[in-house]
């Protein structure tokens, strides 16, 4: 019974790995607290399927933080929409690409590390992915680990034995792993947004549509999002 009482700080983004990453922590029996940020981001279409994913978990409270990262610029995903990058499904993951942005998940888990410190919280869930796109460094399972000594040093709970637990349930699966994961425990798919445009459907072209509409076929099972094209290899 006590263990149902934790709390976990989920960091959700509106996109489907997230929203999977969440729902584990909820198959743990955690009580929820989803915390999303705003950060600067092109278009209110993630923000927006954020608090619809949230309003399934029956969480205690959805903090949105308003952390206005464009001002420091440095990423495609602040700059207008024609900088998006439109690789080959071969050529993702290759180099780092133009829309990472810097210190992202370092700055994100640094705040939900202090929110969840404020709830007594045992642990932060955050729906980090390295196999399929190994593009970003902040994605690597070295940094978490990295990240868990800080956060055991930099906290009140560490020094007093209660040590905040990053969890990261998805480092290690595919795309079609995570997506198997999700319809298993009946996360809102149909409610996810990875697109990097914000249009009222799905581009089907950016490196995002590819990787989602693979991890689909891969599954099994076909996207339930609405596209505007699809590339040639979709099977549905």
């Amino acid at each position: 019974m006590e263990h149902m009482m934790q709390r976990a700080v989920c960091l959700l983004s509106g996109g489907l790995d997230s929203c999977v990453a969440a729902y584990k922590a909820k198959e743990k029996q955690y009580e929820i607290y989803p915390l999303t940020f705003q950060y600067g981001q092109r278009h209110a279409k993630e923000i927006n399927a954020a608090r619809t994913i949230a309003s399934t978990l029956t969480p205690q409270k959805h903090v949105i933080l308003e952390l206005n990262l464009k001002q420091l610029g440095g990423s495609a995903l602040f700059d207008d929409v024609s900088s998006l990058p439109h690789h080959d499904l071969q050529d993702i993951g290759q180099e780092i690409p133009s829309t990472y942005v810097p210190g992202r998940n370092t700055i994100f888990l640094s705040v939900a590390l202090a929110y969840a410190e404020t709830l007594d919280a045992a642990a932060v869930y955050i729906g980090a992915t390295a196999t399929d796109y190994s593009g970003y460094p902040d994605c690597r399972p070295e940094y978490f680990k990295a990240f868990q000594r800080l956060a055991d040093l930099a906290t009140k709970q560490g020094i007093q034995g209660k040590p905040i637990t990053i969890y990261t349930p998805l480092l290690h699966l595919t795309k079609g792993e995570i997506i198997q994961q999700g319809l298993r425990l009946q996360a809102p798919l149909h409610q996810t947004w990875s697109c990097y445009s914000g249009e009222e459907k799905a581009c089907g072209t950016c490196d995002a549509c590819l990787l989602r509409l693979k991890g689909f076929t891969e599954a099994g099972v076909p996207d339930p999002i609405a596209y505007e094209t699809f590339p040639k290899w979709y099977k549905y």
